[in-house]
């Protein structure tokens, strides 16, 4: 399985994301709106972090802070700096660090700049199109 990131990320134009005083009800709102499981918060400032927002990372934020989904902004929950990788990277080691800190998504990202997410799926994907093919 000789691929590179870039050729399995799902790209920017694809991915849905919030500013960091987003409340969490918008939050959750556009997740349900848009089907997907992680939403990604813009960085504050050019040299600034992205972060990830999860629906696993929301519920435990509710249910652990007793959270009113109002009163709490991206910024309070989201996981940041988010995990990342480069788009030149084998995809095998983006595997082996999503494996080795329990992770499914990685931002893709260079020179500070988001491109893509690169999600434990894609990587499934691609490794049973591998399997199917031999």
């Amino acid at each position: 399985m000789q691929s590179l990131v870039e050729q399995i990320m799902t790209p920017k134009e694809k991915l849905i994301t919030v500013s960091q005083l987003t409340t969490i009800r918008e939050v959750i709102t556009k997740m349900k709106e848009s089907k997907v499981r992680s939403i990604i918060v813009e960085k504050s400032n050019t040299n600034g972090a992205y972060g990830l927002l999860t629906f696993k990372n929301i519920l435990q934020s509710i249910i652990a802070e007793d959270g009113d989904i109002d009163l709490l902004n991206a910024y309070d929950i989201m996981a940041s700096p988010a995990f990342s990788v480069s788009r030149k990277l084998d995809v095998k080691y983006a595997a082996r660090m999503m494996v080795n800190n329990s992770i499914k998504r990685l931002l893709v990202i260079d020179d500070n700049e988001l491109h893509g997410i690169l999600t434990m799926t894609d990587i499934i994907e691609v490794l049973m199109d591998s399997v199917e093919n031999h």
